[in-house]
Formats: C-alpha cells, sequence, structure tokens
C-alpha cells in the first residue's frame, strides 16, 4: 500500500473494540522509553552513539519516577478513586509500571554489561570498577583522592546521636556499615557522592584524554579506611535516591510567584517524598531494610541495577573526543534568503517584508535564523520594542539573552515573560531573569495559573510614518544548544494580521485582558481546543484528510474528535515521538488512523498541522501537543503557514517523515509499538540533511527542495 492510502469507508456500523478505547499514558511514556533504549541496543549505530542513548533512557526515567510516578503515589495516598481513561486505577498503574521497568532495566544492565562495555574496551575506552586497579593505578587514586576528593566527602554516621541524614534527590550514595574493634558495635554510615566533581576519574595520568576509566563512586570507596580511620568497613554498596520533583501543585494564585517557586523549591530540598530508590544487587537485607524505613519506602520501590548506578552519567563518555566512535557531526545550514544577513544585506527586515522564512532545525540553523533575527533588531536604531517569552533557554550566556540585554541597554523597550516553573530549570531561569531585570529588562513571570509555554517574539519597528511589526513564532525553545540537537521548525513573519495578534497576545501575558478573539493565532486556553478540534471535524468526511506531528497525544476529546472523523472517512496519520493514547486501526474505530513515532539522531520536537480542507491544505505550527495541559492549562500559540512555497515546505517535511523506513516504529490496535520493516531505506533525518544541503546549494523549485 502507498505511503498515506488508507481503505475506503466501509457503510458498517461501529463496533466496540475489545481493547480499552484509550492507551494507558504513562505505560504508552515506558513504550516510547523502550524505543530509545532500542537504539542503545543497534549495533548498526556509531558506538558512542548508542552509548549516549544509554544514557538518555536513564534520563528519561529519572524524569518519568520524579514526576509521573510520583503523581501516581500521591494520588493513591490521597485514597483519589478516580480511574485513568483507559480504567485502571493509580495503584493499579503503578503496579503496571513496577512489571515493565523491571523488564526495561533488565533489558539496560544487560545490553551495557554484555555489549557496551566489552565494545567500549575494545575501542581503547575501558571502565576500570575498584577490582580491577592495578596497583601502579591505585597509587594514582591515592594521590587523586588525597587531594581533590577527601577534602570534599562528610560521612555521616547514623546513632543515637546522629538521625539519619537528608538523602538528596537523585544523588548517588555510598551506604557503609563499620564496626568498632573496641566496642564490637556495628553502625551506618552515609557518604554522598560529591555531584560537583567528575563521575569518571581518568587514569594513566592523562586528565584530559585518559582512556581508562574508574567511577567516582569506586575511587571513594577503595579509600574509605581514612574516613573512618580506626574503624573497620564491614560492607559498603552504592545506592541512590528518587524524589518528588514536580512543582506542578505551587499555588500558582500566589501573591509573589516568584517567591512561592523559590520557597517551594527550598521546600523540596528538604521534605520532597522519596519515589524510588536504586541499589546494589548486592546490599544485605539489614542494610536495605535500614534504607527503605528511613526513606518510608515499599519494597516495590525499591530496584535492584546489576551494573552503574545513574547509567545517565554515560554521557560524559559519550562527549569524548572521538569521532571515529561517532555519527558525524552535522553543520546547520543557513536558509539561502538569509545569507549575507550582516553584509550585502544588511537589512534582515527587508528580507521579512518579502515574504515570510521558515527554518526547520537542526538542519537549518538556527544561529543564522532565530538568533539572528533577535541580535538584528538588537542593533537596529529603528526598532522600539522586543517582546520575548523564554521556557527554556541556555543562561545568561545564551546569545539571545545577551541581545536582549544590549537592546535594553541602547533604550528599547525590552520585554522578557519568563517560565519559572519551567520543570528542572526553575532555579536557572530564577537566576537569570533576575540579570535581565538587573539591565532594565521588563521581566514578567506570565498568567496566574498558567504556565507559559509558547515559543513567540516580537519585533515593533518604526518604518517612515509607521509602525511595523515582525515576529518569530517556532515549535522548540530559546536555546542554542537544544536547537542542535532538537528537531523544530521556525516561522519569521512580517505578516500584519499576526503581528496584531502577537501584539495582543503579549498584552494579555503581561496586562489585564480577555482576549479570546484572535485574526489568524490559535492561542491556548482560549481557542486552540476549539480550533484544533473544528478543523479536525471539517475534515470528517470521505476524502478528508488529517496529518499531525507532535509530541504526544493524550487528549481524550481530540482523540474522540479523531475517531470520529475516522469513521467518517477521514485518512489520517499521526506521527507521533512519545505517549499516544490514541488506538489505531481498530476496525469500526480508528481504522483508517495510522499512528508512527521516530526515534533518532535528533529528537523529534516539532508540533505540525495539515489538513485537507477539500484539496487546498492549511498548515499550522506552534508550541503546543494535544495535552489537556497543553490546552487547557497553558499558554500556547499555533500560527498558520499561509505562504504557498512554505507550505510546501512543511508538506515536504511530513512526507518525508511519513516514509521513513529506517527509524520510524508503527502503532498497532494491539497497543504494542513495532519497528517499521526496511524496503526503501528512508531515514528521515538524513534525507533531511540532504534536502538542506541542496536548498543551500540553490537546487530544488521556487526555494524548496527536492523531497
Amino acid at each position: 500500500m502507498a505511503i498515506g492510502a488508507h481503505p475506503e469507508p466501509e457503510a458498517s456500523p461501529v463496533l466496540l473494540p475489545v481493547s480499552p478505547r484509550y492507551i494507558n499514558r504513562e505505560l504508552s511514556r515506558l513504550d516510547f522509553d523502550e524505543r530509545v533504549l532500542a537504539m542503545a541496543e543497534d549495533p548498526r549505530l556509531a558506538l558512542l552513539e548508542r552509548v549516549r542513548f544509554l544514557a538518555i533512557f536513564s534520563q528519561n526515567l529519572d524524569d518519568f519516577f520524579q514526576v509521573r510516578v510520583a503523581g501516581l503515589k500521591e494520588q493513591v495516598l490521597a485514597a483519589v478513586a478516580v480511574a485513568s481513561p483507559d480504567g485502571m486505577s493509580p495503584l493499579e498503574q503503578l503496579k503496571a509500571i513496577r512489571s515493565r521497568v523491571e523488564g526495561l532495566i533488565d533489558r539496560q544492565t544487560t545490553i551495557y554489561n554484555r555489549e557496551i562495555l566489552p565494545a567500549l574496551a575494545q575501542s581503547g575506552i575501558v571502565l576500570v570498577r575498584q577490582d580491577e586497579v592495578s596497583k601502579k593505578e591505585l597509587a594514582q587514586l591515592h594521590t587523586v583522592f588525597r587531594e581533590q576528593i577527601f577534602p570534599v566527602l562528610t560521612p555521616l554516621a547514623v546513632d543515637p546521636g546522629h538521625p539519619f541524614p537528608y538523602i538528596s534527590h537523585l544523588s548517588l550514595n555510598l551506604a557503609v556499615m563499620v564496626r568498632d574493634p573496641q566496642r564490637k558495635q556495628q553502625r551506618f554510615a552515609r557518604v554522598k557522592v560529591p555531584p560537583v566533581l567528575p563521575r569518571f576519574i581518568p587514569l594513566d595520568g592523562s586528565v584530559e584524554g585518559g582512556e581508562r576509566y574508574v567511577p567516582l563512586e569506586d575511587v571513594i570507596a577503595l579509600h574509605l579506611p581514612l574516613l573512618f580511620p580506626g574503624m573497620e568497613i564491614v560492607t559498603q554498596h552504592p545506592f541512590r535516591v528518587t524524589r518528588d520533583g514536580d512543582l506542578d501543585d505551587v499555588d500558582s494564585d500566589a501573591e509573589d510567584l516568584l517567591a512561592a517557586i523559590q520557597t517551594e523549591l527550598r521546600r523540596r530540598r528538604r521534605h520532597a517524598r522519596v519515589v524510588r530508590l536504586e541499589v546494589d544487587p548486592g546490599m544485605s537485607a539489614e542494610v536495605l531494610d535500614l534504607l527503605t524505613r528511613e526513606l518510608e519506602l515499599q519494597p516495590a520501590d525499591v530496584y535492584q541495577i546489576d551494573g552503574l548506578l545513574d547509567m545517565g552519567s554515560l554521557s560524559v563518555l559519550a562527549q569524548l573526543d572521538r569521532p571515529d566512535l561517532k555519527e558525524e557531526v552535522w553543520t546547520p545550514t543557513t536558509q539561502p534568503r538569509l545569507r549575507g544577513i550582516a553584509a550585502e544585506v544588511p537589512d534582515l527586515f527587508a528580507v521579512l517584508r518579502a515574504g515570510d522564512i521558515l527554518a526547520h532545525h537542526p538542519y537549518d540553523s538556527f544561529a543564522t535564523s532565530v538568533e539572528a533575527f533577535i541580535d538584528h533588531a538588537a542593533g537596529d536604531p529603528d526598532v522600539l520594542a522586543i517582546k520575548q517569552t523564554l521556557y527554556r533557554t541556555s543562561g545568561p550566556a545564551s546569545p539571545i539573552v545577551r541581545a536582549l540585554i544590549r537592546a535594553a541597554e541602547r533604550g528599547k523597550q525590552v520585554v522578557a515573560l519568563v517560565e519559572i516553573k519551567a520543570r528542572g530549570d526553575e532555579q536557572a531561569n530564577i537566576g537569570w531573569a533576575r540579570a535581565l531585570e538587573e539591565a532594565n529588562v521588563h521581566v514578567v513571570y506570565g498568567l496566574l495559573g498558567l504556565k507559559t509555554h509558547a515559543k513567540v517574539t516580537l519585533v515593533v519597528r518604526r518604518e517612515g510614518g509607521h509602525i511595523q511589526h515582525y515576529l518569530h513564532v517556532g515549535t522548540g525553545n530559546y536555546n542554542p544548544n537544544t536547537a542542535r540537537a532538537y528537531e523544530d521548525v521556525s516561522l519569521l513573519s512580517a505578516d500584519s494580521d499576526l503581528g496584531s495578534d502577537v501584539t495582543e497576545l503579549f498584552n494579555l501575558l503581561t496586562g489585564y485582558s480577555r482576549q479570546s478573539r484572535y485574526r489568524k493565532l490559535l492561542v491556548a486556553p482560549t481557542n486552540l481546543r476549539t480550533g484544533i478540534t473544528q478543523l479536525i471535524e471539517r475534515e470528517g468526511v470521505v476524502g478528508g484528510r488529517i496529518i499531525i506531528k507532535v509530541n504526544n497525544l493524550i487528549d481524550q476529546e481530540i482523540i474522540d474528535a479523531l475517531y470520529a472523523a475516522s469513521q467518517s472517512g477521514a485518512q489520517i496519520d499521526l506521527l507521533v515521538r512519545s505517549m499516544c493514547s490514541l488506538r489505531p486501526g481498530v476496525p469500526g474505530l480508528s481504522e483508517r488512523i495510522r499512528v508512527r513515532s521516530i526515534v533518532g539522531q535528533f529528537l523529534e520536537h516539532s508540533r505540525v498541522f495539515s489538513f485537507g480542507n477539500g484539496g487546498r491544505p492549511e498548515y499550522y505550527l506552534g508550541s503546543s501537543d494535544l495535552m489537556p495541559r497543553n490546552l487547557d492549562r497553558r499558554v500556547e500559540a499555533v500560527v498558520p503557514v499561509t505562504d504557498s512555497k512554505l507550505r510546501q515546505r512543511l508538506q515536504q517535511i511530513l512526507d518525508v517523515s511519513l516514509a521513513d523506513d529506517v527509524l520510524a516504529w508503527e502503532l498497532g490496535p494491539d497497543g504494542a509499538w513495532r519497528h517499521v520493516t526496511t524496503t526503501r531505506g528512508v531515514n528521515s533525518h538524513n534525507r533531511f540533511k540532504e534536502l538542506a544541503l541542496e536548498s543551500a546549494h540553490g537546487n530544488g523549485v521556487g526555494g524548496v527542495p527536492h523531497a
């Protein structure tokens, strides 16, 4: 069957599926993590690329436990009886998660111990454990320990005079049992592995380029007698703790949201509930009982890891300077119309007045498009104001933040809407928000009760006797680091209607407004849900066509609308990177819906919506996933793309993604994901690189490279 082809609608009655109408969102998230783990298991990938995916899998699990598992545990403790849309209670979900995670961890440790470690050693990168250190290396480690590690350590005893210490979130520790040779008593002590020190200590005397490494916790374990002089070391085992890390329950209606966030960050450092304990399999029952009791855990919260704890730290090895063990580094290209902005075509705004520009990151350069747009605005004497939403960025050193500060110093009106509840970046965002304030940037923190997730920049410029608006709307954060690793799309435009819409959106965000109608923009939580739903319903006819590319699809109302459109004859393709609660291919319910997921070198992150519109397709892009939180509890912005050439480009992106049979997985009606059979060998990431190079060299038609 050709790409995009679906069976014709039948006049049969709607049949209820045997399986639940929706797939559980938590288990669907673990399905995505399994697809990431499968990349680490793929022997065809470059070795350090496999190491990188192993680290990403571990980091994903950390995030899953500190947010999703923590939330389910809160529901159990609060005796919340509400079942998930698929009919599972919170306790049933926790049991199912435990079973799935155990299997995934077994696969992770197996691939690490049996394939990754031997392959690294064969390539000259050897991870040495404490019982494998030679005498010469031990002498070197003695020096390293005394000079660099020992001064940082703080052993904490547990006895009647020393209560059980606080174990910080995601910290790696050693559980040590010591014996007093005089009193013949055994005591427990905890030694925290300092996160400020390198996780892997290089051996053979080369600090920068050592090819033999020993984990920091093993170096500490080898020197425990120096931490407990005169005591006998009975046992020592590493363990790791995960705590509730979600700040979504902070009172967003607090008078001072910044103060509320800071207070909650301090509180959670000391009081956030522990949701997972990872331990070495050799840990004694006595020590394990002590840890579970003091951390107020159940046996189901304990995971035994037969290998390195915190494999997320393997990302350090993935960054080693070994190009022979990595994918070829991709250098983004510059959009043809943006070439020479700083030289022979100095006025970027004139370029935008001639037509909108679409950039597909990281294939198209973020630096020469989005960064250049903001930098150009900061230095242009005719620019009066710059307004920007900032969800995640790379901090004060970010070129974008520096440009905003420079613009404020030049007397321009600069507004930065900083989302201080961006999970994991709360403290960092508070820090650089203050740096912006010190530079006289107007910093605001958004609307009460809502996160601001929209990726929008507005530039206001005086041109002769009138004011002209320029804008950027994107799917990714204003972060040059992630822009090199995340797949996203950006629209740069001088459209007057969009300029007016974005102006009103910023007035809503910074002042008092009940704005609910926009000329072109779809904005959550006002008109985005109804807008997307109506567009889906319009396609609910024979010949209707819907293509949606998002990170997550779990909203019941949107899923039901897609089911109804499918039953009415629409052909629907969904590209969903991570969680998908829609069950495709079910007769009578969703047989004309296909769901695919792409996992590869770059993180799929763009949100693109295409609706057939009777042969005149309409396209939208923006920041929103199809989740209740995005549609109802966040400020999101989705923009129509009206330029015909840019529509061709978006369709090309969707076509290449749907044709992928190398990186793609397909979701079946049974809820299981299966790797797509490779027939044509289309790797979408490689194809997008080729298309970017074609465009850079002037090939293609009308500025759109050949597909």
